[in-house]
């Protein structure tokens, strides 16, 4: 099963026990982690897609580490001016373990189940 979230303004195709890297999220290293706004659900031939969002489903996750990307040179330069001017950048990213990947079907089923 795939799905499609959307988090810190980018979007992830993501799967069950696959590592992600997502920008920071003011979290601790092993805190759970849900994100709500899933755009789509991809289950073998089965597709859903929400409008913008899909409601009733929720991909959990977990975080596994807190770091910076390595550095991003800028180097600005105006030819025979004597214009030099250098910058770095390393952006901070939160790396997440995507556990469970729940849709409405799958809760459903086990309430159906359960009142049996």
């Amino acid at each position: 099963m795939k799905a499609v979230i959307e988090t810190g303004g980018f979007q992830y195709s993501v799967q069950e026990n696959e590592k992600l890297k997502i920008p920071k999220v003011d979290a601790e290293i092993g805190d759970k982690i849900k994100f709500d706004k899933i755009l789509a659900i991809m289950n073998g031939k089965k597709s859903e897609f929400g409008k913008p969002y899909l409601k009733g489903t929720s991909v959990e996750g977990e975080i596994i580490s807190q770091s910076r990307y390595p550095k991003v040179i800028v180097f600005k330069f105006k030819r025979r001016k004597d214009y030099k001017r250098k910058k770095g950048h390393r952006q901070h990213y939160t790396e997440v373990l995507i556990k469970k990947i729940s849709t409405k079907q799958a809760t459903e089923k086990k309430s159906k189940n359960g009142k049996n």
